[in-house]
């Protein structure tokens, strides 16, 4: 009986998966890998990576928040109040290298220095100060806040790359417990027949129509198929547990696969659907939309806004700095260009081996990371024309194989037909029974490879589903 995946859930008691045993609970594909992406841990430790991009991102930022600084000191010793100084400055730095600045300044005391007697009432200033040389077109503050914006889209990027990984790992598990899970009906299937071959016979020796040792090689045909049984469900009970591993509850709580939910038998059609791949064509520009390739590319840039930071520091630094004063900025006219405060700061190193060592460093770092780029752009490529090429293959041998099975069918239905009439042996039915039952199981293991090279064309292309059917709908 199918069911949907809300019915899935609703059959959880606690932490635990379960089902009525007359009930057959159908975990479809998508469902499945759409509670992946949502609740696994991995999936939500991959938006870390994108919160952690975005807090960097507000931290660069705030290298141009508006600053209120405050300085006050004081000395008085033995009675005699030496100095009372206070300087209030608020700054406004901007992008290309310009602060403005206003200052209020109150100094009082018998030993002040004499640049530093102000009226009594206090001095007003406000004023600009400019980078005319290093820092003018770039600076640490500009190139850390360019940077950032780059990391918070690369982050975007890498954690596209790790739900990718996630959500691989998961559809192979799925196939797994799939082609696991078909096996277990296969060695069910033919252990019936064995039982019911068994029956038969041993009523045609106990009447005298059949050889009594003939009872004996259809026992053992029933002992084979009850052993490859019981191996088949350990693998199952074995996949089973694997596939647990990736379903969670919302509240981080794991959930254990129970008895009763099965895979969906032919969950191919869904698959490409749920993955992504249906309509994908091979092209450049799907490459170029890749998230690792983009990943690269945005640290490539952030290389070159460190390039250019390091070329600009080849400059002299040359700071101009210029304050009207004012013992009355309420009235705009006080502000005179004859009452000021400026001054000029050069400072050049004579042989800049420091900077020309970070400047080459820089750039042999840039070029290690477009060398990546080249490398990781051709390896994708070649890995996704030899996945479509498994594709195309994995379709011819399914169609293959499924002809073999039905070609073994024929032939174990026509041999127990002679068998019937006494016209073959015991020996010959069962051999035609091995050879059907692994052609069956051959043909389950070339329909989970089929369906892993698609999920192997899903990770190659890093793919982020962003529609996946919601849980509880089908």
């Amino acid at each position: 009986m199918r069911n949907t995946l809300l019915v899935f859930l609703l059959a959880l008691c606690g932490p635990v998966l379960r089902a009525q045993p007359q009930d057959s609970i159908t975990l479809g594909f998508a469902e499945y890998l759409a509670y992946v992406k949502q609740f696994h841990p991995v999936a939500k430790q991959a938006n870390l990576v994108l919160s952690l991009g975005e807090a960097n991102l507000l931290r660069s930022r705030g290298g141009f928040d508006p600053k209120l600084e405050v300085d006050y000191d004081r000395k008085q010793f033995k009675g005699t109040e030496y100095y009372d100084r206070l300087n209030a400055a608020f700054k406004i730095p901007t992008w290309y290298g310009v602060e403005f600045k206003g200052q209020f300044e109150q100094n009082e005391g018998d030993f002040l220095s004499p640049d530093q007697v102000v009226p009594t009432d206090g001095l007003y200033s406000a004023g600009v100060s400019v980078s005319v040389g290093r820092g003018l077109w770039i600076n640490e503050r500009m190139a850390t806040l360019r940077k950032a914006r780059l990391y918070a889209r690369q982050s975007r990027a890498e954690r596209d790359l790790q739900v990718n990984q996630v959500l691989y790992d998961a559809s192979l598990a799925y196939f797994d417990w799939l082609q696991a899970y078909k096996d277990l009906l296969v060695y069910e299937q033919f252990r019936a027949n064995a039982i019911l071959r068994f029956r038969g016979i041993r009523e045609s020796a106990l009447a005298g129509d059949r050889a009594a040792i003939d009872t004996v090689e259809a026992r053992i045909a029933v002992q084979n198929r009850e052993l490859g049984l019981e191996q088949a469900r350990v693998r199952y009970l074995q996949a089973s547990l694997d596939l647990s591993n990736f379903l969670w509850m919302q509240d981080n709580t794991p959930v254990e696969l129970q008895e009763g939910v099965t895979p969906d038998p032919d969950p191919a059609p869904a698959v490409a659907e749920a993955l992504g791949i249906r309509d994908w064509i091979m092209d450049s520009l799907a490459l170029e939309a890749h998230p690792k390739l983009r990943a690269l590319e945005f640290k490539i840039e952030g290389l070159r806004v460190d390039q250019r930071l390091k070329t600009n520091e080849l400059l002299p630094q040359i700071d101009l700095e210029y304050n009207f004063l004012t013992q009355t900025p309420e009235v705009i006219r006080s502000f005179e260009t004859q009452q000021y405060k400026g001054g000029v700061t050069f400072r050049m190193p004579l042989f800049l081996r420091k900077e020309r060592g970070a400047l080459k460093m820089a750039r042999f770092k840039l070029q290690d990371a477009q060398f990546e780029r080249d490398n990781a752009r051709l390896s994708i490529r070649n890995k996704v024309l030899g996945t479509f090429g498994a594709l195309q293959s994995f379709d011819r041998q399914n169609a293959l194989i499924a002809g073999m099975v039905s070609d073994y069918a024929r032939m174990l239905q026509a041999e127990e037909r002679k068998f019937s009439f006494g016209e073959s042996s015991l020996f010959l039915v069962n051999s035609r029974e091995r050879s059907l039952i692994d052609t069956r199981l051959k043909s389950n293991a070339v329909q989970n490879k089929y369906l892993q090279t698609q999920a192997k064309l899903f990770q190659v292309l890093g793919i982020n589903p962003t529609e996946i059917a919601p849980p509880g709908t089908r």
